[in-house]
């Protein structure tokens, strides 16, 4: 039986976000930074198998720039 694809994404507010780096940290296979240590979102990031991950960067992050968005 497939999996329920998960409603939930991975968010930055570009103005928000300072580029602390730290996002990237705890969630590597969400996240990676540009060349100036911004975030970009990996497809990966809405894996369910990663929930945790995702909760904890954005929990972590220091500028509030990361959200969880329903997507439905």
């Amino acid at each position: 039986m497939p999996r329920a694809r998960d409603s939930r994404r991975l968010t930055v507010d570009p103005v928000a976000c300072s580029g602390h780096g730290l996002c990237a940290e705890l969630f590597p296979e969400g996240i990676e930074l540009d060349d100036w240590g911004y975030p970009i979102i990996r497809a990966a990031a809405g894996d369910p198998a990663h929930a945790e991950h995702l909760k904890r960067a954005v929990a972590a992050c220091p500028a509030l720039a990361l959200r969880i968005m329903d997507s439905r």
